[in-house]
């Protein structure tokens, strides 16, 4: 996941377009490769990182770690550490990130309805 420079003008044109539609402002929270597919897994209920990486096997652990970083930042999931050895880490919606069930259930319904007909 590359940063884009904040002095560039595809920063500024994504930044303007995100102040002036919340469509836009939504897509570049959930948009992309795995953040979606991510908080369709964590509809479920909480899971470790272990988990989440059994269920997406073509992820590294690199990107799913920005990506959960990146969804923690944006506060669609929690991260709570449990003070044990070996340290447990899971993850889980927010009541934001829980907002989104309808939303991944729609995208769902398209994208069922879409490959039929492609």
């Amino acid at each position: 996941m590359s940063k884009i420079k904040e002095t560039s003008t595809n920063f500024a044109n994504k930044q303007a377009l995100a102040n002036e539609c919340s469509e836009v402002h939504a897509a570049n929270i959930i948009g992309g490769r795995w953040a979606l597919v991510i908080c369709s897994w964590l509809i479920n209920g909480k899971l470790r990182f272990g988990e989440l990486k059994r269920f997406l096997p073509n992820i590294t652990e690199r990107m799913l770690t920005l990506q959960l970083r990146k969804l923690e930042k944006d506060k669609i999931v929690k991260r709570t550490v449990y003070a044990e050895v070996p340290p447990r880490v899971e993850y889980e919606l927010t009541p934001i990130g829980y907002e989104l069930k309808p939303v991944i259930q729609e995208l769902e319904k398209w994208g069922v309805k879409h490959k039929e007909l492609g």
